[in-house]
């Protein structure tokens, strides 16, 4: 029988593309990788690596065999899920990704939540951002993870995961309550006003300037930074002007001016696992309880919309 652990090293291998890549992402030495594919060339008796350059890849059987193993382990995830399901009880480690701003305020709701309902059931959660995420999720270090989405930008979704929604978060505009730009009529008469806004290669800096620079202005980012209570920091302060996601906006925004963006635009969040385990009881109930935390968000309805 084949050794389930080389066969996901052989699919890391297909994934990751060379072996320093498989080496790192799970705490082994290269030439440990590189023993347990050469074991499993033995048990299988086929060529399933060839040299090209430095590095090595798959050959045509190797391909086939990495498909198989994704396969293999995606059955073998639904089984413990059907195994787990019957038992009634609630328990284990979950471990979760998620971005910042679910952990600031979705991630203390539901964890509590969780503590109530399946006191056995123990959550570990790393602060992660999206393509990390994902990276740990289909190297077997989370469980669920979860992602965002931005308006115009490409829906993140990668082969081997289920997406299921959380929720749609506006878009915020905050700025100084007292400074002499506070009250713009459009985003154009912010032109010249300092910036909070999240580094460019990010995909909530990229949409900040995108949608800056749509409405005519090419901003002065003063302070470049991927923290959003810091970013409120420098606006309460005075500092800056920076967008916000509503989910924050609640319990961290006093001192502020806040309003909505011309179009209303939204960001969508959704949480992700891998798509053998989307049954598993401890991963359905953490979905609840967050989506529990979720309807708890308190609504923006009383903000004024700036003109476009």
């Amino acid at each position: 029988m084949l050794n389930l652990h080389r066969l996901f090293l052989l699919h890391e291998l297909q994934r990751l593309g060379t072996m320093a890549a498989v080496a790192r992402t799970h705490s082994m030495s290269p030439s440990a990788v590189s023993q347990q594919l050469a074991l499993l060339e033995r048990e299988t008796r086929a060529t399933l690596l060839e040299s090209a350059g430095r590095g090595v890849v798959l050959t045509d059987a190797g391909e086939r065999l990495a498909r198989r193993s994704e396969e293999v382990l995606g059955l073998l995830e639904t089984a413990q899920a059907e195994l787990a399901a019957p038992g009634g009880e609630v328990a284990g480690t979950l471990r979760v990704a998620s971005f910042q701003t679910p952990l600031i305020v979705l991630a203390p709701v539901a964890v509590s939540v969780l503590e109530q309902r399946h006191p056995r059931l123990r959550i570990e959660i790393g602060q992660r951002e999206v393509d990390d995420a994902y990276d740990g999720l289909l190297a077997h270090q989370f469980a669920v993870i979860l992602g965002e989405d931005y308006p115009g930008g490409a829906q993140v979704v990668r082969r081997g995961t289920d997406r299921e929604g959380l929720l749609t978060d506006p878009l915020l505009l905050v700025l100084p309550a007292d400074a002499p730009w506070s009250h713009p009529r459009t985003l154009a008469d912010l032109a010249e006003v300092p910036w909070a806004l999240d580094p460019e290669p990010t995909r909530t800096g990229a949409w900040e300037r995108s949608f800056l620079r749509a409405h005519g202005v090419e901003p002065w980012v003063r302070f470049d930074t991927p923290d959003p209570l810091l970013q409120v920091h420098l606006v309460r302060s005075g500092h800056a002007a920076a967008f916000v996601p509503g989910l924050i906006a609640a319990e961290h925004l006093g001192g502020t001016r806040v309003m909505r963006l011309p179009g209303s635009p939204e960001r969508r969040l959704y949480t992700a696992a891998r798509a053998g385990a989307g049954d598993h009881p401890a991963l359905r109930a953490f979905r609840e309880a967050l989506l529990e935390a979720a309807g708890l968000v308190e609504g923006l309805e009383d903000l004024a919309q700036l003109g476009a």
